[in-house]
């Protein structure tokens, strides 16, 4: 059998020129710039849908032209179509590899913008809405394979952080358009957007696909055009190339030692395992904690909620804006305080602050109810800036900092499958419904609902959640495990996954 290094000298490609240190940044940035763009071409078509509905409300002259009904079902349809291409991408991405995915994407969106922007009734808007739904599912699941396998260890944290603040610079500068110009000036920049985006037929494929197909040639000319041929890079592909031809081994052993097993049965023993379905529980946990907190409903209906509460649509789009800043400003605050507190601690000591806004939101919005104040329109802004800014920097920031973290090293594609589906669900769960919970029970009740809720899920993640900051991926595993050690093969897997994720 040939030794490790023999092994890596025989997939190594010389090079007769050192590449200098700012090539693999800028061709890292090519590819991240890519998936980011996709983040904000989705925050603004989720920001138009809060300034197109009053726009055409207010040229129909009627509320009726676009029902509440209808709006809940414009600001969700995006969730809901997602959920089919939650299964399916991340079974393109393992087949295929990552570029065709984005390459696929790229069609779909593309046709998406030019029927938003062509769009002559409320019917259109809200296909080009479903059809959204794969850049909502390629954010959970392809997305998170790129940045993680085509990033170099050094730069992979700004660009999760920029993916991370995306969507809602997204949101933000799609509801500026709408408040000073018309909706449909949106789908101009999208359409920009979507022209530079074509870049994506020019990508490489992910050198940690090609090293799982055994195409080893191919992993380290394109691993070195994109992250140079340094010392650092070279040991990384050093490691990935011995760990997949060890994996690949095995595989084959395992194939012709055992017998065939059903495609199903081993999908279902898959996910039956306890270190499968309690991370993917966890994570499902942040992610209600997020939803349910009302945060995202509020950035959908935020013109509808200030203006029933203040009466003045001048303040409500005003709002609007301010409100949007301070969520961007929030996130960024987030990922500062996430280099220096403990995931627990910045998670649930945010959520329970925000929790706190709510109560008092709800008890004041309560009192201007009952008439026994009159209401500010400054101070409610203020409340409701410190509930964004909270929830912003903690749960919107941790939930998905977390769910990579948690994310098992076997199975991945699967369970970044299931974790997706679970999140879109509960997304179009949240979305649809808060315009209802919003009538019957009034602002003040609403919010109470969301303070009570969020409480819920803090006082349950106090409990069960374990803390991963400063943990390997292997630490955080055997916390799910019944296993008392780890195999050898597992800690190969890590090696991998160490250099990958």
């Amino acid at each position: 059998m040939e030794t490790m290094e023999q092994l890596y000298e025989k997939d190594k490609f010389t090079s007769s020129v050192t590449q200098t240190s700012w090539k693999p940044l800028i061709r890292q940035m090519f590819v991240g710039s890519g998936v980011i763009l996709n983040f904000l071409i989705y925050g603004l078509f989720f920001g138009a849908t809060t300034v197109f509905v009053p726009q055409i409300r207010k040229q129909a002259n009627s509320t009726e032209a676009i029902s509440t009904e209808t709006m809940s079902w414009l600001l969700s349809s995006p969730s809901y179509g997602a959920l089919p291409w939650t299964l399916i991408l991340p079974i393109i991405a393992e087949r295929y590899g990552r570029k065709v995915p984005y390459i696929i994407l790229w069609i779909v969106t593309f046709g998406c913008v030019l029927l938003f922007y062509f769009s002559t009734s409320v019917t259109e808007l809200l296909i080009s809405g479903f059809l959204f739904g794969m850049n909502a599912a390629i954010i959970l699941t392809v997305a998170v394979m790129v940045l993680t396998e085509y990033m170099s260890p050094n730069y992979r944290g700004i660009f999760l952080t920029f993916k991370s603040a995306t969507f809602f610079w997204g949101v933000w500068i799609s509801n500026a358009i709408g408040t000073f110009y018309h909706w449909k000036n949106i789908g101009i920049l999208m359409f920009i957007c979507c022209i530079y985006n074509m870049s994506t037929i020019l990508w490489p494929e992910s050198p940690v696909w090609l090293a799982t197909k055994g195409r080893f040639e191919e992993c380290a000319k394109y691993h070195r055009w994109l992250k140079g041929d340094g010392k650092d890079s070279e040991e990384e592909l050093k490691q990935l190339i011995y760990s997949q031809k060890e994996n690949l081994r095995r595989k084959q052993e395992h194939q012709l030692n055992k017998k065939q097993k059903h495609r199903v049965i081993e999908l279902y023993n898959s996910i039956i395992a306890k270190g499968f379905y309690t991370p993917l529980l966890f994570c499902l946990l942040t992610i209600c904690l997020y939803y349910f907190s009302g945060k995202l409903a509020c950035t959908g209906y935020v013109i509808d909620i200030i203006k029933t509460i203040t009466l003045s649509e001048s303040t409500a789009y005003g709002g609007m804006l301010i409100l949007d800043g301070v969520t961007v400003l929030g996130m960024y605050i987030g990922v500062f305080l996430n280099k220096f507190l403990k995931r627990r601690t910045l998670l649930l000591g945010s959520s329970s602050i925000g929790a706190m806004f709510l109560f008092i939101l709800s008890t004041y919005l309560y009192l201007v109810h009952l008439k026994v104040i009159l209401e500010n329109k400054y101070l409610t802004l203020f409340i409701l800036a410190g509930f964004s800014v909270t929830i912003s920097c903690g749960p919107m920031v941790m939930c998905f900092c977390l769910a990579s973290e948690m994310t098992p090293v076997k199975c991945r594609s699967l369970f970044l499958g299931v974790y997706a589906l679970l999140t879109n669900a509960v997304a179009a769960i949240a979305l649809k419904n808060f315009p209802y919970l919003f009538h019957y029970f009034n602002s003040h009740g609403s919010f109470l609902c969301c303070a009570i809720t969020s409480s819920v899920f803090i006082s349950i993640l106090y409990k069960v959640l374990p803390e991963t900051k400063n943990k390997t991926i292997l630490e955080i595993e055997k916390c799910f495990s019944d296993k008392n050690n780890v195999s050898k093969e597992e800690v190969e897997l890590l090696n991998l996954n160490k250099v990958c994720d």
